[in-house]
């Protein structure tokens, strides 16, 4: 029997978490909401706190913190997480604490005209992005981390592995971006080739890919369909290797050409789905096949 130091609290919770495979983003912000609540706390151990200290905690965060509603509830989320996962105490009194109801928003919603706009004063490989933000109505992290193998070129459409739910599922593939991302995986293929001389340990695996399969990091079907120009180091594991692109840096270049397109809203990533969804259920034109519908010669 193995005998050592009791592990710290926040290593159990990243442990619990990747365990649990939730994704390095979640488990980036369920750590921060946890180290602020002890710090609330005068740092005392969870354990020795209960719903008083927790509806302190929350109240505290929207009377004198003013969050949003769903900032609140993100916060309560890594609360429950810390304590019926990691710390296995089953405290009935938590399913009795109120969640904040989020109001209802009107979604920023975007014309032809102005997504035009927009694209016209993207560069590069942004320019695509983009065009595939607003043709198939991907959300940003779906985007970024598609792998080559997940674009089915003769059929037309693209798999979404792992969407909002964990689920799978297939989207059309624009015809207006067809010759542009062809051009894109060409250029994937020339990094690919690159890496492979220079001895580059690939991309990163979900789950224990990469030890039931050690070789298919560095195979071509796992490449992202937008990576990085450089490579760089792995938060988890620690390996350089090629990372896809960073969500921040597709947000600066959206909202620097939403400014020199002089769009007057507040336009983010998520807009574009937005407006794919609206431009879609305002459309009229008959759906013809399962893999080439109306919007598929949109821009």
């Amino acid at each position: 029997m193995m005998t050592g130091t009791p592990m710290r609290l926040m290593d159990q919770v990243r442990e619990r978490l990747r365990r649990l495979h939730y994704s390095p983003r979640t488990e980036t912000s369920y750590s921060l909401w946890i180290r602020r609540f002890i710090l609330f706390g005068d740092k005392r151990h969870p354990r020795e706190c209960g719903k008083p200290e927790i509806e302190h905690f929350l109240t505290d965060l929207a009377v004198r913190k003013q969050v949003s509603a769903s900032t609140q509830n993100l916060a309560l989320s890594a609360l429950l997480f810390l304590y019926r996962e990691v710390l296995e105490l089953m405290l009935p009194w938590l399913d009795d604490i109120v969640r904040a109801v989020q109001p209802k928003r009107l979604p920023v919603v975007l014309t032809p005209d102005e997504v035009r706009r927009i694209l016209a004063e993207l560069p590069g490989e942004f320019t695509l992005m983009v065009r595939l933000l607003y043709g198939t109505g991907l959300r940003q992290m779906e985007l970024l981390q598609l792998r080559t193998k997940d674009v089915d070129y003769e059929l037309g459409v693209i798999i979404v592995r792992q969407g909002k739910g964990n689920k799978d599922r297939l989207v059309p593939r624009p015809l207006s971006c067809k010759e542009a991302l062809c051009r894109q995986l060409e250029y994937v293929a020339r990094l690919h080739q690159a890496d492979q001389a220079a001895e580059v340990a690939g991309v990163e695996l979900p789950y224990a890919l990469a030890a039931k399969f050690p070789n298919a990091g560095t195979s071509w079907e796992w490449q992202w369909v937008f990576p990085m120009e450089h490579v760089s180091r792995e938060p988890r594991s620690g390996i350089w290797c090629r990372h896809h692109a960073y969500p921040q840096t597709l947000s600066c270049h959206v909202q620097r050409a939403t400014q020199k397109a002089g769009v007057r809203k507040l336009v983010r990533c998520h807009t574009f789905r937005h407006s794919f969804a609206t431009q879609l259920s305002c459309s009229k034109a008959p759906i013809s096949g399962p893999y080439k519908p109306c919007w598929g010669t949109h821009t």
